[in-house]
């Protein structure tokens, strides 16, 4: 059996079939046909770091702190030379920032020390930066260097497992799921379609199914009806 096999055996079943979430991505498509990141970055420097900043903060937040931060430091040199306490200071407002000033500076040493300041491009290196983990690593890969990875947050996670479309206990299920039933001409893409339906339609409280398109495919009941006006 082939590694791919292997991994897919035993993961939960697709309740749609391949037309069914052909149509989805479709509809996706054609509201938004090359969707980026609503992090703002400027280099895959700047970007592995907004990211590492976004676990349990907004886009939102984190784009208001890093503003003033990477006009400072778009480097890991100008990272590192700016040190910890100036790096907690530019990124106070986001959660968790004292951990995370920590691990900025280390994955800019680390850069500097082992990948002579170069982002590596492949999941086996990044995950190895203090503050990388997967999922981080998955945008990088798709955002920096078009890799077809698929970086599953709490949306994605919210829209496959309503969907139906590729059902999974945890983020690593869903994410091979998805990697699985993802037709290959969306691929590119599909993380970012699926977060921003997850962001804005597929909501966490009260999805908005009376103003989605997929409504009739998807799988989740009872679907909520447009709010009184």
């Amino acid at each position: 059996m082939a590694k791919k096999e292997k991994l897919y055996k035993d993961l939960p079943r697709p309740k749609l079939n391949r037309a069914q979430i052909t149509q989805i991505y479709q509809h996706l498509h054609s509201l938004d046909p090359a969707p980026r990141t609503e992090l703002n970055y400027s280099n895959p420097y700047t970007l592995v770091v907004a990211v590492a900043l976004s676990a349990q903060a907004t886009d939102v937040g984190v784009n208001k702190a890093t503003k003033a931060l990477f006009e400072a430091a778009d480097t890991p040199e100008k990272m590192v030379a700016l040190g910890e306490d100036k790096v907690r200071d530019y990124i106070k407002t986001i959660g968790l920032f004292r951990n995370k000033a920590k691990n900025v500076i280390k994955l800019s040493q680390m850069l500097i020390d082992d990948y002579g300041s170069a982002v590596p491009d492949n999941r086996d290196e990044l995950i190895k930066l203090p503050g990388v983990g997967r999922k981080t690593a998955n945008v990088v890969l798709n955002e920096a260097f078009g890799q077809p990875t698929m970086a599953v947050d709490t949306h994605i996670f919210r829209v496959a497992n309503r969907t139906a479309m590729a059902p999974g206990k945890d983020v690593y299920e869903v994410e091979l799921n998805l990697l699985r039933v993802t037709p290959e001409e969306f691929a590119l893409h599909a993380h970012h379609w699926l977060i921003l339906h997850g962001r804005y339609t597929c909501v966490a409280r009260k999805p908005k199914c009376y103003n989605c398109a997929i409504r009739e495919i998807c799988k989740f009941k009872p679907k909520t009806q447009r709010p009184e006006d």
